[in-house]
Parts: structure tokens; sequence; C-alpha cells
């Protein structure tokens, strides 16, 4: 009898080890901070996270590109987290480990033969390898749906703790009791006057010294112009992508191979041919030339851009669509 027990447990313990090999596997990140050139693991967990909560749509190839870097910044944007950076840390692997699941063992399979495949939530397993255009688009439904419910309770979570330090503002109001020293206010006001400049002609030629290419001033100007003139209201990462297509568009030999002969080419931009290329450009668009002289393209090579609701040129559909930034669509 002890022999027939001893028996039924054996069998019980092995079925209940064949039962946990066959499920798959959820992994977390190393303690590694990922960030835009990494590759590896990391990189694999990241993009299949991503890609499961809706926001990456591309390949999943384990190389922290641009694609990854955008997608990494939506996610952190939409989930309200302290840094837009494109650095995956700690909080953000925190955040994705909550709002997302990982089969390592399953991805990494379909990796290795070679499959394309999707790994969205709210879709088995067994629809997600080499899947048809109807699985993706419901794939991508039932993964917009998960991820808007978790958003929104991870905010209203993150919103609770925001709402008790606010409290401390009424201890604030004291301050007017020092405005009535009128001696001492315009004195700090003259002060740091002179010593603003200096430092943003230093910042300046950092920048100037950092710019690959050679550069000018004048170059710098005239980018943020076109940028401007032609994509203020755009999102940051799309005024950057025009930029971006300044550049492609001097460094390809079917364009002119400086700044002023590409924004001042015939037909080559809107804001040149209404005179909007003149207005006062912001901050915000000299920061995005900057951004794309020092390497950043999130237009992904692109030498041309239109806005499909005011485009009329039927050339332009033609061209080989890269992605949508905005109301812009790039491509080649």
């Amino acid at each position: 009898m002890k022999r027939i027990l001893l028996i039924s447990c054996m069998f019980l313990v092995s079925a209940c080890m064949l039962f946990s090999i066959n499920q798959p596997s959820v992994s977390a990140f190393s303690e590694q901070i990922i960030q835009k050139g990494a590759t590896g693991n990391d990189v694999v967990e990241l993009q299949a996270r991503l890609q499961y909560n809706g926001y990456y749509h591309a390949r999943i190839d384990g190389v922290y590109g641009w694609t990854t870097y955008w997608a990494v910044k939506n996610f952190q944007q939409e989930f309200g987290l302290d840094d837009v950076d494109g650095l995956v840390g700690p909080k953000t692997k925190a955040m994705l480990e909550k709002s997302t699941k990982f089969y390592k063992e399953w991805v990494h399979q379909q990796i290795n033969s070679g499959k394309r495949f999707t790994h969205y939530g709210g879709m088995e397993l067994k629809y997600q390898v080499e899947p048809s255009q109807a699985t993706i688009n419901k794939a991508k439904q039932g993964a917009t749906n998960q991820w808007q419910q978790q958003k929104t309770q991870f905010q209203k979570q993150e919103a609770e703790p925001q709402k008790e330090p606010a409290k401390p503002a009424p201890q604030e109001q004291p301050a007017p009791q020092e405005q009535p020293a009128p001696q001492e206010q315009p004195a700090p006001q003259e002060q740091p006057a002179p010593q603003e400049q200096p430092e943003e002609a230093a910042e300046d030629a950092q920048s100037a010294t950092n710019m690959p290419g050679g550069f000018s001033e004048n170059d710098i100007q005239l980018m943020a112009n076109a940028v401007y003139g032609e994509a203020r209201g755009e999102p940051y990462e799309g005024q950057i992508a025009v930029a971006a297509v300044i550049l492609n568009r001097v460094n390809s030999p079917t364009f002119p191979n400086t700044v002023s002969g590409v924004i001042f080419e015939p037909l080559a931009f809107t804001a040149v041919a209404d005179g909007q290329i003149w207005l006062t450009p912001n901050e915000t668009a000299r920061r995005a030339v900057l951004d794309a002289i020092n390497g950043m393209d999130p237009s992904e090579g692109a030498t041309y851009y239109f806005n499909p609701d005011t485009a009329t040129s039927g050339w332009i559909w033609g061209r080989p669509q890269i992605k949508r930034i905005g109301k812009h669509i790039f491509c080649n």
C-alpha cells in the first residue's frame, strides 16, 4: 500500500513539473538602463512589452533604434511618468511590468524560427504566429482597449498621492508680505540680466562646437524658420522630423548640397511659397533643428513629407511612405 502511495505521489510531482514547463514563462528586465543603441534580450523584452501594449508595431529584433525610442517616449508620456526621455530605467520598467505581459520562451522561439509575428494583448498566443491582417487588426484593437483601461487605473493611482502634497500651497500665500519691500525687488532683476546673456552665448558656442557637418548660425536660423513655418503646432517629434528631412536632402545627391539651396529650391516647401518662412521662429523650432543636426531622425531617412488633408499633387501620394507623425506623412 505504501509503495502504491509513493508511486502516486511521484506521478503527481512529475505531472506538475511537466505542466509548469509547458506554461509560458514570464520574465523581467535586468537591472541595466536600456537606451537607444542598446541590443540584446532586454531590448527584445522591451519591444515585446511595448507591442503587447499597442505602442510598438515594428519587428521585434532586439535593436533599440528610433522606432523603439519613440514608442518608449509615447508610453512614458501616456502613462504619466516623470521623465519622458526614452531611457528605460526602474520606473519605466516597473510600469511596463504592471501594464504588460512577456512570454519569454514563446517570443524567443518565434524570433529564432525567423517568423514574423505580433505580441499584442487580448489575443491568444496561438493566433499571434504569422497572423493575417485581420488578426493583426483584431489584436491591435484588443491591445488598445486593454492599455487604455490600465492607463486610466494607473493615472488614478498616481493622482491620489499628488493631491496631498498640493495642500502646502496655502503656506506660500505669506509671500506677498515680502513684496512691500520695493527696494529689494529691482536689485535682483537688474543683476541677473547681464549674467543670462553670456550663459546663452556659451550654450550657443557649445552647441556650435558639438554640431557635425559645420553648420553655420545662418543655417540653423534658416532651418528654424523653415521648421516653424512648416510644422509649428505639430508634435515636437514632427518638428524634428521636418528638420531631418532638410538634412537628408542636403546629404542626398539628388538635392542641393546646402541648407539654403534645399529650402529655397523651387516648389520644395510651402512655407517659402506663402511667405511663412520669414515668421520669427520660437525656441522649440530651434531645439528641433539642433536635435536633428545632432543625429535625431524620427522620419527614418525620409526626403519628402506632405499633409494628406491638403496635398493636391497626385505624384506625392505615389512616394514610398515610411510613417505618419502628427498631420504629416513622411516618405521617400
